[in-house]
């Protein structure tokens, strides 16, 4: 390459962000300015150098390629809009001034003025440092507005999945709202997984069979799920509520986004997660595996296909369930044919189908009821507000003894304890503030689990008769928690409130059919007199719906499956 025998430049033009939306003019804007420049004073330019990239820290490729080419001498000169173009961190800076200070670089020319070997260093370490500390200032700025900003309860950052960062308010001001694409597929996985009845590989392939993809970013299009990601999106507390900034600091906020789950269901699936029998991935799905264990022994249920080929040619196919017997207990259980297991489900479902009108009344009636509980819980919001009032106390006393002047050497209580003592009580503060809050909530929440349960009682059956595989096996698995094939038959631990319905529904059906053939009589007082005498249409204050209806359906867990797409009708 030549080297420069005279006054020779390198142009070197940059602008901060990478983004090729913005700052779009600055390079162009650069180079025409400083090519006139150089015409106007007679400057050959040997070579342009530009790049899109932030001189808050070395590594930037054109720059260090430059200055190569200068300590080999193909220019002695370098043309750029202000020193701060070249540098904005004390090693990039170092390198510049060196090599100024030695002549190896014999002018650096800005169109203010121009920067010699033999000028005072004075001037060119203040411009240099106040480019340094420009930066400094701006990283204080920024981290004290993000501050604030979570404070305020919006996360700062990239949303996670089924989320979205608005764009369309003022700097500084947007919020986080619901991706109306994948909002829904999330909230099917959760529901899904607190079933208890899938693992995460299994619903990985689910989501995958959704379509369910990251949002497409500035390097391409959205990515399909993977097993570690789906992994960090059922351990984010974001989903129920809260958020930690900055990551690992310990200081929690309560974020004011609609929260997909209640911390209830959160932990649920963290239960589900590591638990040491949760269901495990196979390369073949059946209807009952992953979800069927063996009464005898307590191992899983695995499926075997068989072929059977007659005299005459015919080819038939059999699919049989049966032990695994991974057990150290011996088990002799025989394998059952799946048509077998098909009819004892549906006679199942049958026994838990319900009327129209016992769906309505039911509906109708657990509303009423629920505004009576709510009176009981005014004791545990009392209790609840008194733990919130003691976990403040216990704030302000850490940072009277933390700030007290006879801890100023911190003897009574570190730095490092304070943090961590500050950061659980604030937790602490955050999840009591989040259930005092959902409470104004919770009664909507009720009809939405009352009527889900009760359609599901008078759909389910119908569904399972005419639905695809995944249908039936979230149907199946909502049924109860514990679900046992011994002696060729499906044993199942209904969900309370399902048990519940199937003990009442014949003498419920039975009263509701007298109230309402008499409905279309004139007989008024004959009907009046008939409902009075109905004691499970006239019991407000029944034992068993109190002890079986409540914690259920709060929870969720039973029911939230059957917001899946292929049974959203149900």
């Amino acid at each position: 390459m030549p080297t420069a025998t005279a006054q020779t430049y390198f142009l070197y033009c940059r602008k901060s962000s990478e983004d090729d939306g913005r700052q779009v003019l600055s390079i162009d804007s650069q180079i025409g300015t400083l090519t006139e420049l150089a015409k106007s004073q007679g400057v050959t330019i040997a070579k342009t150098f530009s790049e899109s990239k932030s001189a808050k820290a070395p590594g930037r490729d054109k720059f260090n390629d430059m200055l190569i080419r200068i300590e080999k001498g193909e220019a002695n000169g370098i043309l750029c809009w202000k020193l701060d173009r070249l540098a904005r961190n004390p090693v990039d800076e170092g390198r510049i001034k060196w090599l100024l200070q030695k002549g190896v670089i014999k002018n650096i020319k800005t169109p203010d003025r121009d920067y010699l070997p033999g000028d005072n260093v004075l001037i060119t370490s203040v411009e240099f440092g106040m480019a340094n500390q420009y930066l400094l200032d701006l990283s204080k700025n920024v981290k004290r507005g993000l501050v604030t900003k979570a404070q305020m309860g919006w996360y700062s950052g990239y949303a996670p999945l089924g989320y979205l960062n608005t764009k369309t308010r003022e700097k500084g001001a947007n919020a986080i709202v619901k991706d109306p694409e994948r909002y829904h597929l999330v909230r099917q996985l959760f529901d899904l997984m607190l079933t208890g009845n899938y693992s995460v590989l299994q619903l990985l392939k689910l989501s995958k069979k959704w379509g369910l993809k990251t949002r497409p970013a500035k390097t391409g299009a959205g990515k399909a799920m993977s097993r570690s990601n789906l992994y960090k999106l059922f351990q984010n507390p974001f989903y129920y509520g809260l958020f930690e900034y900055p990551r690992k600091s310990g200081n929690w906020y309560q974020g004011k986004h609609d929260a997909m789950i209640s911390k209830q269901e959160f932990d649920k699936v963290q239960e589900h997660i590591t638990r040491k029998d949760a269901p495990r991935y196979k390369k073949h799905e059946f209807e009952f595996t992953g979800i069927l264990r063996c009464g005898s022994c307590g191992s899983a249920i695995t499926a075997e296909q068989r072929t059977k080929t007659q005299q005459n040619g015919n080819v038939h196919h059999y699919l049989y369930y049966h032990c695994t017997r991974r057990s150290k207990t011996p088990c002799h259980e025989k394998s059952i044919e799946e048509k077998e297991l098909w009819k004892q489900v549906d006679f199942a479902l049958s026994k838990l189908e319900i009327s129209e009108q016992f769906k309505d009344w039911a509906i109708r009636y657990l509303h009423e009821y629920r505004s009576d509980e709510a009176k009981a819980n005014d004791e545990i919001l009392e209790a609840k507000q008194k733990e919130l009032l003691s976990v403040n106390r216990q704030l302000d006393a850490l940072v009277l003894k933390y700030t007290a002047p006879e801890n100023e050497t911190g003897e009574l209580i570190s730095a490092d304890e304070f943090k961590k003592l500050k950061g659980n009580l604030v937790k602490q503060k955050l999840e009591l503030d989040q259930y005092l809050a959902n409470q104004a909530t919770e009664k909507d929440r009720w009809m939405e689990l009352t009527e889900r349960t009760f359609n599901f009682a008078k759909y389910a059956r119908y569904h399972f008769q005419n639905g695809d595989r995944e249908m039936r096996r979230s149907i199946f698995a909502s049924l109860g928690s514990s679900l046992y094939l011994q002696d060729q038959k499906i044993n199942i631990e209904l969900h309370y409130p399902f048990k519940t319905i199937m003990q009442s529904k014949e003498e419920i059906e039975r009263e509701l059919f007298q109230v309402r053939t008499l409905e279309n009589t004139v007989n008024k007082m004959l009907f009046m007199q008939i409902l009075a005498n109905c004691p499970l249409l006239r019991r407000r204050q029944d034992s068993n719906l109190r002890s079986s209806f409540p914690d259920n359906f709060l929870a969720g867990s039973c029911f939230r499956p059957l917001s899946h797409a292929s049974i959203r009708t149900i």
